[in-house]
């Protein structure tokens, strides 16, 4: 563990954050060692991305490949490699870890039970994740608060301690509103879903467009109940070990 990697230095460095812009959030992550920024790229992803590219900071740009992905996102990976002149690395479930979870619940297995869709999302995104993430000492995320009531408590910098790494969020205080017009004013590509109607996108087949009045990321998973489900990117979640590891 590195001096950066304690509960204590990641509330310290919290409060730092509070008082920096989006550049000076990115680079204090980048100072503090191997930092990656896993972006799926959505809007706030973009910002992120915009921000690394235009002032040519040393973050690891990755993203997971699932598979599943919408045909507008898998084109915008290029699309903004080519923009702001960087790298994006692919990180893909092991094809064998498909053929397993496919075995035993069908490839769209997760619209029958909440246990179905964990296991999908751990061999489509939470394998792939621990891949992008491996040497790394810091971790950078899009998340912001308003995006539902699960995350409305996300600090700017956390420790993870299942990861061993920091994790820091700095659009944690971003409104959309902050988001939109840093897209405008610097020109950043983004899914075309979004003025479809999809604020927050993932897997096609387990996001649709939201309904007016509902949070941000009421279409990701719509079918289930729980009002905080999630992939378990962020949050943990359970029965992530139905699909047996292929030997």
């Amino acid at each position: 563990m590195t001096q950066h990697q304690t509960p204590e230095t990641a509330e310290l460095l919290d409060a730092r954050c509070a008082g920096l812009d989006l550049p000076g959030r990115l680079a204090l992550a980048a100072s503090l060692g191997r930092a990656v920024f896993t972006t799926s790229l959505g809007i706030e992803d973009q910002v992120i991305t915009a921000a690394i590219g235009t002032h040519q900071l040393p973050v690891e740009v990755s993203t997971l490949e699932t598979g599943r992905l919408f045909m507008e996102t898998a084109a915008l990976i290029g699309e903004t490699e080519e923009r702001f002149g960087i790298s994006i690395r692919r990180f893909r479930p092991d094809e064998r870890d498909v053929d397993a979870y496919a075995a035993q619940f069908g490839l769209n297995g997760f619209y029958e039970s909440v246990e179905a869709r964990h296991a999908c999302c751990h061999v489509r995104k939470l394998k792939p994740l621990e891949k992008a993430l491996a040497g790394a000492d810091v971790w950078i995320t899009g998340l912001r608060r308003g995006q539902s009531g699960n995350r409305a408590t996300t600090p700017f910098v956390e420790f993870d301690a299942e990861r061993n790494l920091l994790k820091i969020n700095p659009l944690a205080d971003w409104s959309l509103d902050m988001i939109n017009a840093y897209v405008e004013a610097e020109a950043v590509p983004v899914n075309p879903l979004h003025s479809r109607g999809y604020p927050s996108i993932g897997c096609e087949p387990c996001t649709r467009a939201i309904k007016p009045g509902e949070n941000e990321r009421a279409g990701r998973w719509w079918w289930e109940n729980d009002e905080k489900r999630e992939c378990g990117l962020h949050v943990a979640e359970t029965a992530t070990s139905l699909v047996p590891t292929p030997a």
